[in-house]
């Protein structure tokens, strides 16, 4: 066996029929790595508020690792608004949040779907309207803890979603 070094890697390239939209990502950290993660997993393009985070960031730039000229992004200034028009786009709102009505990941249907938008929200508040969301999905945890970082959350779910659609 022998590990290898990412000139040895050759990635399917391909890009899945996702958005990604940021309510309110604020940390620098969670901002680079989100265009990582997305990139990785052929995310469509990524919505970021107006008032949070340049990405010219030293901190963006660092944990984004190049990703960002490599994925469509753009900024919004309301959410509601953003929702509303990415719904008049016959995009399906899925929100990764616990709520009372949220299906664990694993057992939420994403082939049913042509377009998908994945709404994370803030550490510290969560996604700002839910009432907004056509759907909400949570991912099952066994520890103590309620949460986790929003980014991890992001990892999990794209990598159940694509590999659903993969199939």
């Amino acid at each position: 066996m022998k590990q290898l070094t990412h000139n040895e890697i050759e990635n399917k390239k391909r890009k899945f029929p996702i958005t990604v939209v940021c309510d309110a990502l604020r940390t620098p950290e969670n901002v680079g790595m989100c265009f990582r993660v997305a990139e990785s997993f052929g995310v469509q393009k990524i919505y970021l508020h107006e008032n949070y985070v340049d990405l010219e960031n030293r901190k963006v730039q660092k944990t984004s690792r190049n990703t960002i000229p490599q994925i469509l992004h753009d900024r919004y200034a309301d959410f509601s608004e953003l929702i509303k028009q990415l719904k008049a786009e016959d995009n399906t709102i899925i929100g990764l949040e616990i709520t009372d009505n949220s299906k664990a990941i694993q057992d939420y249907d994403f082939k049913k779907y042509q377009k998908i938008v994945l709404v994370l929200g803030s550490e510290r508040n969560g996604i700002s309207d839910i009432n907004l969301l056509d759907n909400s999905v949570k991912i099952p945890m066994y520890g103590t803890n309620s949460s986790m970082n929003v980014i991890h959350s992001l990892a999990i779910a794209l990598y159940e979603i694509t590999n659903q659609i993969n199939q």
